[in-house]
């Protein structure tokens, strides 16, 4: 299913401690496999939500996890009703299935009503997709900029193939995301709706200027924006 297994308890391990887990936290784990990063989770969060789409993996976390702390819930974390099972308040940790991360930063950084962001977002992702969503100016990109307006983004680790069975074709990393909340537009009235179909439209051309793009009076290209700038743009 495109996933490629962590096999390191010790990577695992980084990854818990780079969420900051306390003993009142609730985590929601994307696609756990074999649970070498539940393992770690466990022993320091107070409930884990595992959601899982291979029912074969689903038994094996059901048999080998306390059921105290751990609650497995069979399903595509696409398609899940998320506001069922999610509290107001929890982190979202997982090693993902990396063709769908882009699709998960989207869900948990603008999710459907009734649905909560996460506190911190900690995920292992392929390395060269971490460089583009930690991307400052002049290579600023739409996926950056996605996330940049949620959140603080920072590389906490880059890590090696050898770390995952199957052995994937590049190294990954592992990204943590901070500060995660809808600020950026509160602070400043704009409609997100508004702002991701103006920056979508700058980034098809993004070889064009803005004056051309958005028939704006600036010289500069999309990825040469900061986030402050394209606040104001947006604003008008």
């Amino acid at each position: 299913m495109g996933q490629h297994f962590l096999r390191s308890p010790d990577v695992a391990g980084f990854i818990a401690d780079a969420a900051d887990i306390k003993p009142t936290d609730t985590i929601l784990e994307i696609g756990p496999g074999k649970g070498v990063l539940t393992e770690k989770l466990s022993t320091r969060a107070g409930h884990i939500i595992a959601v899982e789409k291979d029912p074969r993996l689903v038994t094996h976390m059901r048999d080998n996890f306390s059921k105290t702390r751990l609650e497995v819930i069979e399903g595509d974390i696409l398609k899940v009703d998320l506001a069922q099972i999610l509290p107001a308040h929890y982190k979202l940790v997982a090693n993902i299935p990396y063709y769908i991360t882009a699709k998960i930063l989207r869900t948990f950084l603008e999710p459907p009503a009734g649905v909560a962001r996460p506190e911190t977002i900690v995920l292992m992702v392929q390395y060269e997709v971490a460089k583009r969503i930690t991307a400052q100016p002049p290579d600023m990109n739409l996926l950056g900029l996605s996330v940049q307006v949620y959140g603080k983004p920072r590389i906490a680790k880059r890590v090696s193939r050898t770390y995952f069975k199957p052995q994937p074709a590049v190294d990954s990393a592992v990204i943590a995301i901070t500060d995660i909340s809808d600020a950026f537009f509160r602070d400043r009235d704009i409609d997100p709706k508004h702002f991701f179909e103006l920056v979508k439209k700058a980034f098809g051309s993004k070889r064009k200027k803005l004056s051309n793009t958005l028939g704006i009076a600036s010289d500069k290209r999309p990825q040469h924006l900061t986030l402050e700038e394209w606040g104001e743009i947006a604003k008008g």
